[in-house]
């Protein structure tokens, strides 16, 4: 059985992120598959899907966004937006330009949830650096946002220099993510899973979600859309819309009507991987 191997990358202002590498069974790999992951999530917990990839024959990078996961410096923390977009952006990169198994394969940008973000926006400003874009239930458009009353609170923290205080993620229920008790457990119990972000961080993402406004028309490769129907954290019908806007003549959208949010913890694993690789092999 394939595992991965602990790597890691360093950014441009030095900080050391760490990602989960699955090598492609095959010498040649068909792709490289470089995956984002959500807000309280990691690299950790797509171990299934990220195993079932490399066995198709792709190279799977999962970065841990910094401050998550296995990244212990500044936890929770990012200090703008643009310092959480140069870090894909970066790595990108990196992998093309030392992706020497992988020659002119296609590099595929995926992501998951919160990750949706980052992903959207690469796409859009550095459309060089992807060949395709596949987006698993992206945290776009959500259900769970900031009320008026809490992004005036922000703003006030911001003049405020509080840029460094803790606040809870607003999705401690795991029931949010899966209805599988033992995927409950897992996500409740896991000591890599975000808790707690700060203020900065949450000033990033609210910088990301006003860059995102205008970013559908200036995305124009080959995107995939995967929702799950039961989502009760994403704005399914509004992240359709959303995506509607892309500027790509390749789109493709499905929907799993009866999946929680997070599809690697659903029954229907395996057909959503065989669908991600389905959408591949349509665009190589």
């Amino acid at each position: 059985m394939h595992q991965p191997a602990i790597e890691f990358f360093t950014a441009s202002d030095g900080y050391r992120l760490h990602y989960r590498r699955w090598r492609a069974a095959h010498d040649k790999p068909r792709g490289t598959i470089v995956a984002l992951h959500g807000i309280q999530s990691h690299s950790g917990w797509y171990t299934a899907s990220s195993r079932q990839l490399c066995e198709a024959g792709y190279d799977v990078l999962f970065l841990d966004r910094r401050g998550s996961g296995l990244n212990e410096r500044s936890r929770g923390n990012a200090p703008h937006a643009d310092r959480l977009l140069n870090d894909v952006a970066q790595f990108l990169q990196w992998v093309r330009f030392t992706n020497d198994r992988g020659g002119q394969a296609p590099v595929i940008l995926l992501s998951v949830s919160w990750g949706g973000k980052l992903a959207a926006l690469t796409a859009a400003r550095r459309p060089e650096l992807l060949d395709g874009l596949a987006l698993l239930y992206p945290g776009i458009r959500a259900k769970i946002r900031a009320t008026a009353t809490q992004n005036l609170k922000l703003s006030l923290a911001d003049v405020g220099g509080a840029q460094k205080k803790r606040v809870p993620i607003p999705l401690q229920d795991p029931g949010l993510f899966t209805t599988d008790p033992d995927w409950q457990t897992y996500i409740s119990s896991d000591p890599l899973t975000l808790r707690e972000v700060t203020v900065g961080f949450l000033l990033a993402n609210r910088q990301l979600d006003r860059q995102l406004l205008d970013a559908p028309e200036c995305i124009v490769c080959p995107t995939l859309l995967m929702l799950a129907g039961q989502d009760r954290i994403i704005d399914n019908r509004a992240t359709r819309g959303y995506f509607l806007r892309f500027a790509s003549e390749k789109r493709k959208l499905i929907e799993y009507i009866d999946a929680a949010h997070t599809l690697e913890f659903e029954p229907n694993r395996d057909e959503t991987v065989r669908d991600l690789l389905s959408w591949i092999d349509s665009i190589g």
